[in-house]
């Protein structure tokens, strides 16, 4: 099987497939990377290429679990057993029942590899629960007719806002902490602040923008990277919006002259969702900004990250070292956070005590110690980081270098024997070098720790779907830094815009990345204070590939474009 980490559910099918002389684990192979490639689900490129029908496959999949196969048929089930689950249990879980008698329960289920299933539907229902095989779609299908969601369309629920607001006259801009919990409660608001919140996660968007202005009330949605525009609601909808989200993450409602930050953990359509919340006061009102960290579309694996072979080789190597400091730098939203669980889940094993420090913790990894780091209550990195080294760790990993303090310690930690693997915010991997300089660092403490530096940006694929070839013009060419020898005739891509990327050309995100790896003769550099481009020049003399030359590579494979590479790099 693949050595890439992939999910109990495919795990299983693999095991299914190739045991019953049904697909090779080359085969396999070609179909997991597919569909880590197109953002598609495993079972449906095996499908796309004819390996075995979903039927057939699922089939297999019910006698593997000693259940049956099958045909859901919605007219046949009766009222009285739709009854027995209620919309939260039937959408949380995936599940729809199809029979009943005293003491058992018989469930058609979206996802039947879940070994939790019974168990917490034992437990719930208070009754033995039989779990049987069905067609996903069929069993959604069934779902949002059985037990649809009450949200009505946008326009209904800003209708009904618009007489909630003539009868109570409508203006909270003054109003007390009482009255805006109201409004933040009022049930339109409510299913006003859902709808906006499933349409973020259906579109797989990043972050979530509601920002007032003088005379509108804009809610932008960021996709891959880009901000896009929903239609503007009434400029009246933006307190009790905001109050309401502020409720939601258990912020201070009547406090709209400071920034504040929080946390709210839902579902939303039965995917686990955290949304980091901050607000800013601005001139006409709080500008709330929502980050959205969709756990179901995280799988947490150097080989997803879209660097190649070499690179993750190289990484492993570093990570696998028992001490040193290895850091990961980028801008805000360039995936560094997401780089980092992959290397610890590729360390977390039983033989080492691994502890993080993040702010928040974004994803739960079984068996790592993950503490939340509150500026606000004294609990910083560098407190949390002193407080680490007496937990005998063996790998640590502080979610960001903020200041000389966290930086000192990292390094004392490091020297004594332990791998540390942080965040920096620099425009290059040599840059860190000057950075930790800047802070206050002395070079011989950098240059004895420090082993490694990744930098990395995530650029916008281009859609599959209507991307076009084309010869790139003398001009592009000279921005890039290349020259038409170097392209060897080959075509570059754009996408010209189609329904499935919202006419954007543009659909998911691939990373590009640098990685400095700290020789002898770099670390020399370091003791000397050499400016940053010699490094630089030095570390390409010694195989360093550019976020400039990754994303050259990317663009000559098709996978993204010579504008984004231009927009993320620099030569």
């Amino acid at each position: 099987m693949a050595s890439i980490d992939i999910s109990a559910d495919v795990s299983m099918i693999w095991h299914l497939l190739v045991s019953r002389d049904k697909a090779t684990d080359q085969q396999l192979e070609e179909v997991l990377d597919e569909s880590i490639r197109n953002g598609q689900t495993f079972q449906k490129i095996l499908y796309n290429y004819d390996i075995i029908s979903e039927d057939a496959l699922l089939q297999m999949i019910a006698e593997e679990l000693g259940t049956e196969f099958v045909e859901l048929h919605t007219g046949e089930i009766p009222e009285e057993v739709i009854e027995l689950i209620t919309p939260d249990i039937a959408r949380t879980y995936g599940v729809v029942p199809v029979r009943s008698t005293e003491e058992l329960v018989t469930v058609v289920a979206e996802n039947p590899f879940d070994p939790r299933l019974v168990d917490e539907l034992h437990f719930v229902l208070n009754k033995e629960c039989q779990v049987l095989v069905g067609r996903p779609k069929d069993v959604q299908d069934a779902i949002d007719l059985f037990y649809p969601e009450k949200g009505g369309s946008m326009a209904e629920v800003i209708d009904e806002i618009a007489q909630l607001h003539e009868a109570s006259g409508g203006n909270l801009e003054d109003a007390d902490e009482k009255e805006l919990e109201r409004a933040a409660n009022d049930a339109p608001i409510v299913r006003f602040v859902n709808i906006i919140l499933q349409q973020a996660i259906k579109d797989k968007a990043s972050d979530i923008h509601f920002e007032p202005f003088a005379d509108e009330f804009r809610i932008r949605y960021r996709i891959d990277g880009a901000l896009y525009e929903m239609a503007p609601p009434p400029k009246h909808l933006a307190i009790p919006v905001i109050s309401r989200i502020k409720v939601m993450s258990g912020l201070n409602i009547a406090e709209r002259r400071l920034p504040q930050d929080g946390r709210i953990e839902l579902r939303i359509s039965r995917k686990p969702i955290d949304l980091r919340v901050s607000s800013l006061p601005t001139r006409y009102g709080e500008s709330v900004v929502l980050r959205v960290l969709d756990r179901s579309v995280v799988n947490l694996s150097l080989d997803n990250l879209g660097m190649t072979p070499d690179m993750c080789k190289q990484i492993r190597n570093l990570i696998a070292r028992p001490n040193g400091i290895f850091l990961v730098t980028g801008p805000t939203g360039s995936g560094k956070t997401t780089t980092l669980y992959s290397g610890l889940k590729e360390l977390n094993t039983l033989e080492d005590k691994l502890l993080t420090a993040e702010d928040p913790v974004e994803y739960d990894i079984e068996g790592i110690m993950q503490l939340p780091v509150k500026e606000q209550l004294g609990m910083t990195f560098a407190r949390a980081l002193r407080a680490f080294l007496r937990q005998d760790p063996d790998r640590i990993m502080v979610g960001e270098i903020r200041d000389v303090e966290t930086a000192g310690i990292a390094i004392q930690a490091s020297l004594t024997g332990h791998l540390v693997l942080s965040t920096l915010h620099t425009n290059d991997a040599p840059g860190a070098v000057t950075r930790l300089i800047d802070m206050g660092l002395e070079p011989f403490l950098i240059s004895s720790t420090l082993i490694g530096v990744l930098a990395q940006r995530l650029v916008r694929r281009c859609c599959n779907n209507c991307k076009k070839a084309y010869i790139p013009d003398d001009k592009e060419l000279r921005l890039l830094g290349i020259t038409r020898d170097q392209i060897q005739g080959r075509q570059f891509y754009r996408g010209s815009g189609c329904e499935l990327c919202n006419g954007s050309g543009y659909k998911g995100r691939v990373g590009i990345f640098e990685l400095l790896t700290v020789s002898p003769s770099i670390q020399t550099m370091i003791n000397k204070r050499v400016p940053t481009q010699d490094i630089k020049r030095k570390a390409v003399e010694e195989g360093m590939i550019t976020l400039r030359a990754d994303g050259i590579n990317q663009i000559l494979q098709g996978i993204t474009t010579a504008a984004e590479i231009l927009q993320y790099t620099i030569i």
